[in-house]
């Protein structure tokens, strides 16, 4: 019997789970929230692994068997990690292998400060002859977790970002919280543009574990529960047991 867990500091993560249960059926699922803790964003890299190493014993503890690192700055950290014995599959590199099939002409990317200037995917796709273009996105995921969708704020700053970008044949979304305004994107990007969310081919890499078992999905969060379901309510039309 296996469950399956994810771990992101926000909520972005929660449509990796959506599609897991699209996709995987019912395996069960324990979501880990970190917002209680400093932004992953903003460790410095022996303080992000240390943390994720300390949360993935937690969560082996509560009898998670494999697990997804759902977050873009958490996963700069993979491989720094202990050796906790179990699967992880982090969100970089399914979205490197999935973009390089796409044999894009010309690659934007979003992401936050420390996935981009970690260069992470910039030494992904060095060999691949893929031109990359990256923009720093940090205030969307903040004003996406806090509820923010649509405001004038969003609106003008995702213009800002996005912009110089607006020719790309393709733009990298290397955030889980991107997804949620991939319209909002769209509007201010060349209509030949494609957006790509690496979340599909995430799921891929998932379902050749060939997870089954029962049970209810778990929520936890070490911040705010309230905020959690209010937030998973509003971005994603999901109930939760927190």
């Amino acid at each position: 019997m296996n469950r399956l867990g994810i771990i992101d500091w926000g909520i972005g993560g929660v449509s990796i789970h959506k599609l897991i249960k699209e996709r995987l059926g019912g395996v069960p699922v324990t979501y880990f929230s970190d917002t209680g803790t400093t932004p992953y964003g903003k460790m410095s890299r022996k303080e992000l692994s240390s943390r994720l190493d300390l949360v993935i014993d937690h969560l082996k503890n509560k009898g998670v068997t494999h697990l997804i690192i759902g977050c873009n700055a958490a996963s700069t950290a993979i491989g720094d990690l202990a050796d906790h014995c179990i699967p992880i599959e982090g969100v970089i590199e399914p979205a490197v292998a999935m973009t390089v099939n796409l044999e894009p002409k010309d690659l934007g990317l979003i992401g936050g400060r420390r996935t981009v200037i970690s260069g992470i995917y910039r030494r992904a796709f060095a060999g691949s002859g893929i031109c990359l273009r990256q923009r720093i996105a940090q205030p969307l995921s903040g004003m996406i977790e806090s509820g923010d969708v649509s405001s004038d704020e969003l609106r003008l700053s995702a213009r800002q970002i996005i912009s110089p970008l607006r020719n790309c044949s393709h733009i990298l979304l290397a955030c889980t919280h991107y997804p949620a305004i991939t319209e909002l994107l769209e509007a201010n990007v060349s209509p030949e543009t494609r957006f790509i969310d690496p979340a599909g081919a995430l799921i891929d890499r998932v379902a050749k574990w060939k997870l089954t078992g029962d049970g209810n999905d778990v929520f936890l969060t070490t911040g705010d529960t309230s905020v959690m379901k209010k937030l998973l309510s509003q971005h994603f039309k999901q109930n939760s047991n927190t």
